[in-house]
Parts: structure tokens; sequence; C-alpha cells
């Protein structure tokens, strides 16, 4: 059984104010869950969920994954920038020119996503989160197209991207060369099984397909945790 993407985490020192300040971004409803933690839903409720989990490890370098966010206009694009300003984000500066038409912003917690130019065929139809978009090899995108069972709409010079048979969001990596893994990711995937599935077959599937498992998260009953063939966190939950 193939698993599905439940959610995209984060680790937040603060899991409400992020949940406020991406609920405000995007413009997708909040959801109760425990106090310490926070959850947005998407619009589509064929898409991902954004979870806001409790984390006090330091930041130690740029995340590895990003979002992109689209934009249907010029004056869309400046709205968005001006929102999140608004709820606490800040412009950075990544090396960006300054003739690229998207913006580099930071969310409250230090996160870099773009508020992408309008205009940009790659991620037109994906929806507001137009891509998640990640440091890594060619090897891990043809992992998660394996794992997900999303097929690659993008393969070309080491550089790679899958996206859902029912559209949405692209997730994509940029191909060599990879800047070392520092630390625990502040960003990773949640995979979900329905409740009753054999999650230790899906364990045993996606550890043939390159993942590796850790000691982290062994024992629970409701999922595991494990890396991606580049050393990326992820999880495997059941939920109804």
């Amino acid at each position: 059984m193939t698993s599905r993407l439940f959610a995209i985490c984060f680790n937040a020192t603060r899991p409400p104010d992020l949940a406020r300040f991406w609920s405000g971004v995007l413009g997708w409803e909040r959801a109760d869950g425990p106090d310490d933690e926070a959850a947005i839903l998407p619009r589509d409720t064929a898409g991902f969920r954004i979870r806001f989990l409790p984390s006090q490890e330091p930041r130690t370098g740029r995340n590895r994954a990003h979002f992109d966010l689209t934009s249907a206009s010029p004056e869309d694009q400046r709205e968005t920038v001006a929102r999140a300003l608004e709820l606490g984000g800040e412009h950075i500066d990544v090396g960006q020119l300054p003739e690229e038409g998207h913006v580099v912003l930071a969310d409250p917690d230090g996160n870099e996503f773009c508020v992408i130019e309008a205009g940009n065929k790659f991620l037109a139809d994906t929806g507001v989160i137009g891509a998640l978009a990640c440091d890594g090899t060619r090897e891990v995108g043809c992992f998660w197209s394996e794992a997900l069972g999303w097929p690659l709409v993008w393969d070309q010079d080491q550089e790679t991207a899958i996206q859902s048979p029912n559209g949405g969001t692209k997730i994509t990596w940029g191909g060599p060369p990879v800047a070392p893994k520092t630390g625990t990711n502040r960003l990773y995937l949640e995979l979900a099984l329905a409740a009753g599935a054999d999650w230790e077959a899906e364990v045993d599937r996606l550890v043939s397909l390159g993942a590796t498992r850790t000691s982290t998260g062994e024992g629970r009953s409701d999922g595991v945790l494990l890396l991606d063939p580049d050393g990326n966190e992820f999880s495997v939950q059941t939920h109804p």
C-alpha cells in the first residue's frame, strides 16, 4: 500500500504563532489540536495540511526546503508580500539578484520562503503553494516519486520534480551540489496510512526503495521516523 502525503511539518519554537502567520498568508483555516501543537488545513480537502510541532532545537543554517508561493498578477504578488510583512515576516537576502522577479522572505521563526512572480509557467495551476522547493539529489527525487506514487514531471540536469496525479503543489529538488546537513531539518514530510493498515509493511517497502530506519520514534504504536536517501527525516503515521 502506498503512503499518501498527509502533512508538511514545521518544527517551531511557538507553534500557535507560526500557524497564525501561515494561516493568514495562505488563507487556510486552523484546525483544533493539542495546546502545544497547531495545524492549518488546505481549501482543497485532497491536499496536504501543514502542522506546527513544538521544538526548541536551535536553528543551524538555511533550511533544506522552502515554499514557493504563486502569484496571479503583479498586484497579487505585492499583496502577498505586504500581508506576510504585516503578519510578522521579513525580507531576507539569500543571494538573489535584483533583476530576479521573486521576493524572498522569512516567517517569524526564520523559515525562508519565496513569493514567485506572476506568469511562472512551471508553477501554473499548482495552487497557492506552487512548490515545496528542496535541496537534494536526483536519487532522492526518484525515491519520493516511487514512495508517493507521484510521477516525475521534471527530470533534467540532475534536477527533479514530482506532482500528484491529481495536480496541486509540486515537490522539487535542485540537484548537486547539496549542502551538508546540519542538525534536524525544520521542515519534513509526514506520510499517512489509513487506520488499521500494516504500516510496518509500508516501512519495509520504503526501506527497500532507499529509506533508512532510525532509532528515534521506534516502538511507537502510531508510526515511525525514517530518513530518505539524502538523510532527511520523514515520518510514517497512521491516521483515520
